[in-house]
């Protein structure tokens, strides 16, 4: 996560995807600076100033897309900003969670409080207005092919400014003329470009990536810890963790989970067991869990480093540098965050894939103690067998998940799009594929912690000694079947609320021990 600040000044200062998601938790308040609406102000001047001399500019006085050589008149300027919203709230589907709706709602601002938009300051004070007041659009999830911008979700994002659609209010769906006379708003009066700037833009590609990067950094922390927990279960040798060997092949991503997890497994009663054992290597699962884990860390860290190029952009169309120069160029294109959400996608499924192999490695019985299907009295009971069944769903589905929506284009507006992104579908895959690896990793953990059961008496080091405690707090041992999927649902609130990490880094606190390593600030902070 990033530093702990109180204020985030809109326009100037630098945006994190984890402040982005304080500023949309309400644990950091946004705000616009006299600096900043100094800039909206001159910048909205500017565009004032070519209405008047009645230049054609695109977006300003002309049709927008294929429509771009009809010229507006003065007086048709502001009706066209209107109509843009309305004729291009064409979005359909499950509606996004409200949390997303609301970072689309900061990443907005941010880039439009830049002063290279023309936009209005009463209207960025009305959507700031939204966000400290948690009143938040409802935005469809499908519509968007990610260029120019997302213009369907951010087209129905900002119907409520002119007194359509519908938002979220105090857990509520109500209508925007409710929401007006609950609170005596009017409808604003958008001035020219206004809606356009408004529509144009990556916000919904981008508000998907801030949370990919969030989840999937929680996933590759608890993937290491789950993964050190197997090996310690099913007797696994620490030496495929050892930096001589990582620094013949130093990847960053491999360095960095191998040093997490020979941290893990330091101070290990139960390694020190089995240290002179003939066993020569580990199947790939346990042996090659730097290379995989590190390979999706490194996948991990390329779009951490893009979206923060991304969320700290102007990125709707056309854009203006002064009176002299406004660029009608392609900054809303999506493909530099489709493409590499597409890439986060695979490397997600990947975390999912290895996670699966190690669950049914751990029912095959090959380990010394540890029986078949991780129970005792099997014939009568079939122990953890049908667990894996679900995670080879889970991660089958997630192959079909990894085709890259980049690879794909399809012409609109006539021609005059003709090659979008896809990003918008790349973000919504993504956070898909890893709501299957959190199920996954719940699985995961539970067998893991079933396996670790029979190491007793023996301890491993006191960061997973006190890991498997946590765990049996709220999932029992199971010596016999029962309802496993009440025990999978327990177990997928505890990767949800990443308890294991917040288990581990009490434990840290406590003890000697450490987790850090040389690039721990490139895959542990974003």
């Amino acid at each position: 996560m990033s530093r702990s600040i109180e204020y985030f000044n809109y326009g100037e200062d630098f945006l994190t995807a984890s402040l982005a998601l304080r500023l949309a938790r309400g644990e950091c308040q946004g705000r616009l600076t006299d600096t900043t609406r100094q800039k909206i102000r001159a910048s909205a001047q500017v565009v004032k100033n070519i209405v008047e001399k009645g230049d054609a500019v695109y977006g300003i006085n002309t049709g927008f897309g294929p429509l771009c050589t009809t010229k507006i008149s003065k007086n048709e300027t502001k009706v066209l900003q209107t109509n843009i919203l309305q004729s291009h709230s064409v979005g359909v589907g499950t509606p996004i969670e409200t949390e997303l709706a609301k970072l689309m709602l900061i990443l907005k601002l941010h880039s439009l409080s830049k002063g290279y938009s023309g936009i209005a300051e009463s209207t960025l004070d009305r959507i700031l207005w939204h966000i400290d007041n948690d009143v938040i659009p409802i935005v469809p999830s499908q519509g968007s092919v990610g260029a120019s911008g997302d213009l369907a979700p951010l087209s129905h994002l900002f119907l409520p400014l002119i007194g359509l659609g519908k938002v979220i209010h105090k857990d509520e769906i109500i209508t925007t003329r409710e929401l007006f006379t609950l609170h005596h708003l009017e409808t604003l009066d958008l001035g020219p470009k206004e809606g356009l700037a408004l529509i144009n833009g990556t916000q919904f590609i981008a508000a998907h990536a801030v949370k990919v990067v969030d989840k999937l950094q929680s996933c590759l922390s608890q993937a290491d810890i789950i993964g050190a927990m197997m090996i310690e279960g099913l007797q696994g040798s620490v030496k495929p963790f050892f930096e001589e060997l990582h620094q013949l092949r130093p990847f960053k991503g491999n360095i960095h989970v191998a040093k997490r997890i020979k941290a893990l497994l330091e101070d290990s009663e139960i390694m020190e067991a089995h240290s002179q054992c003939d066993r020569v290597q580990d199947p790939y699962s346990l042996r090659c869990i730097p290379q995989v884990h590190g390979a999706s860390r490194n996948a991990w860290l390329h779009l951490k480093e893009l979206l923060e190029v991304e969320l700290n952009s102007v990125t709707d169309n056309p854009i203006i540098i002064n009176e002299a120069l406004t660029i009608s160029g392609g900054s809303f294109h999506g493909q530099p965050l489709a493409m590499a959400l597409d890439y986060a996608c695979l490397a997600a499924s990947e975390v999912g894939n290895i996670s699966d192999r190690r669950i049914y490695l751990s029912l095959e019985g090959n380990s010394p103690g540890v029986p078949k299907l991780l129970m005792h009295d099997t014939g009568i009971n079939s122990g953890y067998m049908i667990l894996q069944y679900t995670t080879a769903a889970l991660a089958s589905e997630n192959k079909g998940l990894c085709f890259p929506s980049s690879a794909d284009s399809i012409p609109t507006s006539l021609g005059q799009e003709d090659h979008v992104s896809m990003g918008s579908i790349s973000g919504r895959k993504a956070l898909q594929v890893l709501e299957n690896v959190e199920k996954i990793l719940a699985i995961e953990l539970l067998t893991a912690s079933q396996a670790f059961d029979f190491r007793k008496p023996l301890k491993s080091g006191v960061l997973l000694d006190e890991v498997h405690k946590m765990v049996r707090s709220h999932v029992s041992f199971a010596a016999k079947d029962r309802v496993f999927s009440d025990d999978i649902e327990i177990g997928i609130e505890l990767i949800k609320s990443r308890a294991i990490i917040k288990t581990v880094d009490e434990m840290i606190t406590k003890s000697k021990h450490s987790l850090k390593t040389e690039f721990s600030e490139f895959f542990e902070t974003y």
